[in-house]
């Protein structure tokens, strides 16, 4: 996507989609923010949509369609069995990955669930450039635990390493030879690594590991559910491959993989996800458990018309023009709060712009989920939906002692051609408000705490007034602004 620079000299991301149908939004005063929150339990996936603004919570399941896969969705074929909407949508795989095999399923976690309870036995250990949160829980669940090798490089929250999302070599030879090749079902690499700001891995890392399985007897196992983000880092920050298409850049990323899962909610802007490999054993040994949690072979849970929108959505994936639009924005977005001084992940990665809350707000305490108090924080500052990235999301120890995480996030997920420049230009001065007034931001602590993925239902209230004081200066500053 180009970018244009202004009489200002600052370059701007252009949109290379023109917006054909539109949705209304509601910007609430803070009063009812105020309300909307502490009803919310100050957890920001418990808040309705109809009272945020700007959501971006995530960029699963709510990027925009294009035309051309809305479009697609009338052809679907609904049988049950046997439906042509599947062919097209295995053949399309097949022609991008060249994978043989395909399992649908109805999103990500899904196709995680599969993974786990096919390889994951009690002792096992999964090492991963870095863990993802349902991953993580599904891997535990069926006694197994994962051991991170990412980088050092990878925690740092300020840095210009084009590729933070790589593995150390060293570090994965050490877990393989503390706990012995047989107990490692997979190595598993995620593309984009969530939670650590969206940082891509290098093709050239991704070698070097394929190598290290290899020498062990080990599968390599790839989430390719941020690949179109990652793809578009390796064509632009790695040297050796600016020559190379998108397509090419794919395509030596699937010869590498013994297993690729994805969630189309992510990859391919559609509400689906499923499981490739060209392993005729993996697909038999994971078969079976599609009819039994998924749907049948030829749905997985899946919506035909969601199926036909996925095959053009992955098509459209391949199309530089089109993967580059969110790292771009992002990257404005980024440049614009570094240059205010205002902390964040750097270098911009992919999914969305990442706030560092443990320098945002560094009198918040870890154990009192700093990142999720700015979350709240931020939605009460512009009606602005963001997710806790930190210790919220993270599981507490088997002896109920608070895991703290390596990094205190909160995300400002970009989902793709949704927002226009002016609404990333709102955010930014929210948050710069937000920054000039963080010393009235306090701690929460939970009310309410499920056992498993907290972070997703569990419910939380402020530990001091903190959120009334800094209503209080919203009104005092901007009046009866929004």
């Amino acid at each position: 996507m180009p970018s244009v620079k202004m009489f200002t000299g600052v370059g701007i991301p252009l949109e290379m989609h023109k917006v054909r149908i539109v949705q209304k939004l509601r910007l609430i005063p803070i009063e009812d923010r105020l309300k909307a929150i502490a009803e919310a339990g100050n957890n920001t996936f418990l808040l309705q949509n109809r009272d945020v603004y700007l959501d971006m919570l995530t960029d699963s399941g709510v990027n925009a369609m294009s035309d051309h896969q809305l479009a697609s969705m009338i052809t679907a074929d609904d049988s049950y069995a046997g439906s042509e909407t599947f062919t097209r949508l295995a053949d399309k795989l097949t022609e991008i990955f060249g994978t043989k095999y395909f399992l649908p399923a109805h999103q990500g976690r899904a196709a995680e669930h599969i993974l786990a309870k096919t390889y994951v036995t009690e002792g096992s250990v999964v090492p991963t450039n870095f863990h993802f949160t349902t991953t993580k829980a599904l891997i535990t669940l069926y006694g197994g635990s994962v051991d991170e090798v990412l980088i050092d490089e990878g925690l740092k929250t300020t840095s210009t390493y084009p590729f933070k999302g790589n593995s150390d070599i060293a570090k994965l030879r050490t877990v393989i030879e503390k706990t012995g090749p047989k107990k490692i079902p997979f190595m598993r690499l995620e593309a984009g690594t969530n939670l650590v700001g969206g940082q891509p891995f290098s093709l050239e890392n991704m070698k070097e590991v394929r190598k290290v399985c290899d020498e062990y007897g080990i599968m390599l196992v790839l989430d390719a559910s941020l690949l179109q983000d990652n793809l578009y880092f390796i064509k632009i920050r790695e040297e050796s491959c600016k020559h190379k298409t998108i397509r090419e850049i794919t395509r030596e990323i699937a010869d590498l993989c013994d297993i690729i899962y994805f969630s189309a909610r992510k990859l391919g802007a559609a509400r689906g996800g499923g499981i490739i490999t060209n392993s005729e054993k993996a697909y038999r040994n994971m078969r079976v458990l599609v009819p039994l949690f998924e749907g049948f072979l030829t749905y997985g849970g899946m919506s035909v018309r969601e199926m036909e929108a996925m095959a053009v959505g992955l098509e459209e994936t391949m199309d530089e023009e089109v993967i580059n639009q969110g790292p771009q924005f992002i990257e404005y977005m980024v440049n614009e709060l570094d240059r205010k001084g205002i902390p964040v992940v750097t270098p911009a990665g992919g999914l969305g712009c990442h706030l560092n809350a443990r320098e945002f707000i560094p009198q918040v305490p870890q154990d009192q989920y700093p990142a999720g108090a700015l979350g709240a924080a931020m939605y009460i500052a512009g009606a602005v939906r963001g997710m806790e990235r930190g210790t919220l999301s993270e599981q507490r120890n088997p002896d109920g002692s608070e895991r703290l995480a390596e990094m205190e996030l909160l995300r400002l997920a970009m989902p793709r051609r949704v927002f226009t420049l002016s609404q990333v230009k709102y955010a930014i001065d929210r948050i710069t408000w937000l920054y000039e007034n963080r010393a009235l931001v306090g701690g929460l602590k939970f009310v309410e705490e499920p056992p498993v993925l907290r972070f997703f239902f569990g419910r939380l209230e402020p530990v001091s007034d903190w959120q009334t004081k800094l209503a209080a200066k919203f009104r005092a500053d901007l009046g009866d602004s929004l």
